[in-house]
């Protein structure tokens, strides 16, 4: 049994990952036909179904930063978990991305005090698939993961990446380890000048993501 998840509904191979419970339920309801709650242990709500087309899907919150998403993603491998794409929010570090502009995740680096490290990657073809999928309504793009983001701005200075979330290289990192093949598609939710994403637009724009990654995992 996983350390972290306790699943009461099946999990199905293909997961789109998300951070906020909330936006797990939304895209759940968005996204699956009858959708199940799989679990609710630790409150990291998750939900498993079928998609419209009849592929067996799971939408799995996966906590707020890098440490509990390389977590939770273990307990999925465990499950069973083979395919993921993560859907999250970023804030902007290149002052020309505008609220609500989706990233596809071509590249990710792990940002602490002292600087970026190495540059980790999503799986090539389901990036690939991703991307494609996506289509002109995302521009590819690198992101610096920290431990820490605070209001409309990253806490340190950053000098690598298009824009910052807390969790996209944890995960590339572990999903390489556990054979999990990831891929990601990030909103911006703030830019670099601080502005913000209103929730009902942010709402909008993860329907959009949402749909884009069932997607790739129902071929």
């Amino acid at each position: 049994m996983p350390s972290r998840l306790r699943p009461t509904a099946p999990i199905a191979a293909d997961v789109v990952l998300v951070g906020d419970p909330g936006r797990a339920l939304m895209l759940a309801q968005e996204l699956l036909e009858e959708p199940r709650m799989s679990n609710h242990a630790r409150g990291l709500w998750g939900y498993s179904g079928q998609t419209p087309a009849g592929h067996e899907l799971s939408i799995q919150a996966t906590g707020m930063g890098g440490p509990s998403a390389a977590l939770v993603l273990a307990d999925l491998a465990e499950l069973g978990v083979r395919r993921a794409v993560r859907v999250g929010t970023c804030t902007a570090l290149d002052p020309e991305l505008a609220p609500g502009q989706l990233l596809a995740i071509e590249e990710a680096h792990a940002w602490s005090g002292g600087g970026a490290g190495t540059a980790t990657f999503p799986d090539s073809d389901l990036s690939a698939l991703l991307r494609r999928e996506l289509g002109d309504e995302a521009r590819s793009a690198a992101v610096a993961s920290l431990d820490t983001l605070h209001g409309g701005g990253v806490l340190a200075p950053v000098t690598v990446g298009d824009a910052a979330d807390m969790q996209t290289a944890a995960l590339f990192t572990r999903g390489r380890a556990l054979e999990v093949a990831l891929a990601a598609v990030l909103i911006v939710t703030a830019t670099a000048s601080g502005e913000q994403l209103p929730d009902e637009a942010e709402v909008l724009a993860a329907k959009r993501a949402g749909i884009a990654a069932r997607g790739v995992l129902s071929t």
